[in-house]
């Protein structure tokens, strides 16, 4: 070591500034604003986790009925089996919406997420010793009623955790977690047995079941249940210190508040608030699917056949993976920055120029034009796709879910809206079987890509932006008042006498 250098170290170790200190700092202040966050995007990794199994399951048929369809298949399907396999997954949601509810307000959070993987588990099992239709129809049932307690329970985990400044961005985690399953199955299943790709389902699954009984439950959810110790050791847990007395308090001052809120089934439609977001997340659930997403990724493999001369359509179909996965992780970075109206009207605008060109193509070929010129056609609409519906029109609604719903009627809220989600892929699904073989594919996909225009104009002029707004001032933006206005009283607590109301200033809710 030369002189300069050792008189580099010394000067180090005395605290004096030298030139080689300067980049170190720098860096250092690029990652200031994971202090104190470490811990929630741990727990976030966590709870999400699971979100990879989902999307495997999500994806698996298109892939997968392929396979099944051979003569050495191992489970025998008929041609009529198809739109089942693709359907039952999100039909089975339907059973579990009455659990979901029931479980996150009883148990908790924690308790639902976990509940969820054990039974995801069990459908990767009974999938891979398969022999018969029956039990595939059972297993795909059974992942569909974990998808649906999952993709409750985990958002509003991640809402009462997170600190505002990145809850848009852990909200989206869930998303990406499911994208990356998506891609893991376009990857893995078209190239292994049935056991094999179930395996890997259930290796994501493990890990989240070695994992996340050690995060502790939310705070929020323990101050309902009037565990105020515990709330503050998961609070100290989360926020990476041991200073969280103001902030329990406004988390008490909030739990005092909305613990008078009757939180009925009715007031999601009674109560002015609750009844926008209920129509903003039903609008979001039924666009999502008439942007033919469910459509495309339970048939990719067929919508790219056309292709195949210029792309084998598992290699084509690992690449819209892949690309919808960067889009995400993009977008994420951009959800607490641009916002989520920005993303959403615009992300809407482009899915709906993709899909027209699908179906042009599609269209154009159905006339009897030879097309052969224009296959790359197919490729470029499914990837312009890709990037523009996972930059907003897909990351959005899941936010926007957690975030628009009040406590006293958050559970209901978002169940009702995942009831839509799956009362939405049911249609989409069924709607593009009939119209694509009585009048050929480019007919749905004229729908689908018309219903995205509509959503950019929906987006625009009446979903309200979130961005850096704390949960309760996202209540007061739903309802037409201004962020402190006390007016009127009753209104604000759901029909509450104003003397009941905790005389506290108006709370953060915002780090739940």
């Amino acid at each position: 070591m030369g002189g300069n250098e050792m008189e580099q170290c010394i000067s180090l170790t005395r605290g004096e500034p030298t030139y080689r200190r300067e980049p170190r700092m720098k860096e250092m202040h690029r990652f200031k604003f994971l202090k104190g966050k470490v811990p929630q995007l741990l727990a976030v990794f966590a709870a999400t986790v699971s979100a990879i199994s989902d999307g495997m399951s999500y994806g698996w048929a298109s892939p997968v009925i392929p396979i099944l369809q051979q003569e050495d298949s191992p489970v025998k399907i008929q041609e009529s089996d198809i739109v089942w396999l693709e359907s039952i997954y999100m039909i089975a949601g339907i059973i579990g919406l009455p659990i979901t509810i029931y479980t996150v307000d009883k148990f908790g959070r924690k308790k639902s997420i976990i509940l969820a993987a054990i039974t995801n588990l069990a459908h990767w099992v009974l999938l891979s010793v398969s022999t018969n239709i029956a039990m595939v129809y059972v297993a795909r049932a059974l992942t569909g009623i974990a998808g649906d307690v999952a993709f409750v329970s985990a958002p509003m985990f991640i809402a009462e955790i997170a600190d505002q400044k990145i809850r848009g961005f852990l909200a989206s985690i869930i998303y990406i977690m499911m994208l990356v399953g998506i891609m893991v199955v376009y990857s893995v299943a078209p190239f292994v047995s049935l056991p094999v790709s179930s395996a890997v389902g259930a290796l994501f699954l493990l890990l989240q079941l070695a994992t996340f009984p050690f995060i502790p439950e939310s705070p929020y959810f323990l101050l309902l249940k009037g565990k105020e110790e515990k709330a503050k050791k998961s609070l100290q847990f989360f926020r990476a210190t041991d200073d969280v007395e103001k902030e329990l308090q406004e988390i008490k001052s909030a739990v005092a508040r909305q613990d008078l809120e009757k939180g009925r089934p009715q007031d999601l439609i009674m109560v002015k608030s609750n009844r926008k977001a209920l129509i903003i997340m039903t609008v979001l659930n039924a666009a999502q699917h008439f942007s033919s997403i469910s459509v495309i990724l339970m048939n990719l493999h067929t919508i790219l056949e056309d292709a195949a001369g210029i792309l084998d359509a598992k290699v084509a179909a690992i690449i819209f993976s892949v690309v919808m996965i960067i889009a995400a992780m993009v977008a994420c970075g951009f959800l607490d920055k641009a916002g989520r109206k920005v993303l959403l009207t615009g992300s809407s605008l482009f899915t709906g120029l993709s899909l027209a060109a699908l179906a042009t193509y599609f269209a154009v070929k159905n006339s009897g034009v030879d097309v052969t010129a224009y296959n790359w056609v197919p490729i470029a609409a499914v990837m312009l796709y890709a990037v523009s519906f996972k930059f907003g029109l897909g990351l959005v609604p899941i936010v926007l879910t957690a975030e628009l719903f009040p406590t006293s009627v958050k559970a209901m809220g978002m169940t009702a809206s995942d009831a839509m989600y799956v009362i939405f892929s049911c249609i989409s699904i069924y709607l593009y079987q009939y119209l694509s073989d009585a009048y050929g594919m480019h007919v749905p996909f004229y729908i689908f890509s018309a219903s995205c225009i509509l959503t950019a104009a929906f987006a625009m002029f009446y979903i309200p932006e979130t961005k850096g707004k704390t949960l309760e001032e996202i209540q007061f933006i739903l309802k037409g008042q201004t962020f402190g206005d006390d007016a009127p009283q009753k209104e604000l607590n759901n029909g509450t006498p104003p003397d009941v109301r905790p005389k506290t200033p108006v709370e953060d809710t915002s780090k739940l």
